[in-house]
């Protein structure tokens, strides 16, 4: 795998976040802009979630003497700077060396949770003394005594909530990667894992996902409800329910005591042909808005697409791969440009569409279009 070629914040400013796409994609290896790109099977769902998230027209309010913006909002109890949060995205340091400590301290400066990944290339103890607020994303390990001690450093090290992703039992086909028998550089491992736990990421073979050999040998694939009320019986942290789609199991996760959801198909990476998150987003309000909060990811890109997600019913937004893409254009200070941006671009959207606040937003009236 070649080395990425390490570039210097570029002088001329993004205008949105999809330049930090294209900046990325001149200094990543292949290989490794198609890791973080690409999506399961035909990429049917990839593309969907974008396309259905264009659909979605909001109806702005006229003549609301709007004329100051307070993007500010509460996820699980806490203040935040504004309704979104930095999606939960494993091995940063394939994208720029400072990876995780980089992504994190942007969130911080910018007042946003940051979801650190069990498969995080970055220690949970390093990370959390970024000073941002960090939630712990957890992927359901085959050796429940890992679990345990992962949970006891989530909560030694400060976290603000647990996240548990739910679909992924095991990780969906990635024919990007097959192609290229992704494998992780040496220098790039699950720093959150025992030693010797992730050699599997680090072996190639020709039409081998070396990542998918791995999180198979490590992932449990059978879990149940029965041991995420586990988890609520034994942790005292806000408990995320991440990967869900049929407002059923929406449903079944806040009877498991979850105290917010998160409307998500894992970015069109796992089962392909599954709807876009954002069409199941209002069945999943109407059947647990009124108990929990309803977060959405998968294909956010902006500020409008924000303010779409709080129009159906959403609490706030993770955004993804965007945050990844300015990470590899430029470090800390590209990160911490591009949530600027999204900022300006929600504040914006805001004001055009008669809304003083993210309750306002929430009282918008949307149409699907196309």
């Amino acid at each position: 795998m070649a080395e990425p070629v390490l570039t210097e914040l570029p002088v001329e400013p993004a205008v949105s976040l999809d330049d930090y796409a294209a900046r990325a994609r001149a200094v990543l290896p292949p290989d490794v802009w198609d890791y973080v790109a690409g999506g399961s099977a035909a990429e049917v769902t990839l593309a969907a979630n974008r396309s259905a998230l264009d659909r979605v027209a909001v109806l702005p309010r006229m003549l609301r003497g709007v004329n100051a913006v307070d993007l500010s909002t509460r996820l699980l109890g806490r203040p935040y700077a504004m309704p979104v949060g930095v999606a939960p995205m494993a091995y940063q340091r394939l994208l720029h060396p400072d990876g995780e400590l980089a992504l994190a301290a942007a969130a911080g400066a910018a007042g946003v949770p940051y979801l650190a990944s069990t498969l995080g290339s970055t220690p949970i103890e390093l990370v959390a003394g970024t000073g941002a607020e960090v939630w712990f994303q957890l992927y359901w390990l085959r050796d429940r005594a890992l679990v345990r001690d992962l949970l006891d450093r989530v909560v030694a090290a400060g976290c603000r909530a647990l996240v548990v992703t739910v679909d992924v039992p095991v990780l969906g086909r990635r024919p990007r990667d097959l192609r290229n028998a992704f494998r992780l550089p040496a220098e790039v491992v699950a720093a959150n894992l025992p030693d010797g736990r992730d050699d599997l990421a680090h072996a190639g073979a020709p039409g081998v996902s070396a990542i998918a050999a791995h999180t198979h040998a490590a992932f449990a694939p059978a879990l149940r409800w029965a041991d995420l009320a586990w988890l609520r019986e034994h942790l005292d942290l806000p408990l995320v329910v991440k990967g869900v789609l049929d407002p059923r199991d929406a449903v079944e996760a806040v009877r498991t005591g979850a105290d917010a959801v998160v409307v998500s198909n894992h970015g069109g990476r796992q089962l392909d042909g599954v709807p876009a998150s954002v069409t199941m987003l209002p069945e999943v309000v109407d059947a647990v808005g009124d108990r929990c909060q309803v977060l959405l990811d998968s294909g956010v890109r902006s500020g409008t697409d924000v303010l779409r997600a709080l129009a159906l019913g959403a609490a706030g937004v993770l955004v993804g791969r965007p945050l990844l893409w300015a990470l590899a254009a430029g470090g800390e200070p590209a990160a911490r440009d591009a949530l600027e941006l999204l900022a300006t671009e929600l504040r914006d959207a805001f004001t055009l569409a008669g809304c003083a606040d993210p309750a306002a937003a929430g009282e918008l009236r949307t149409v699907a279009v196309g």
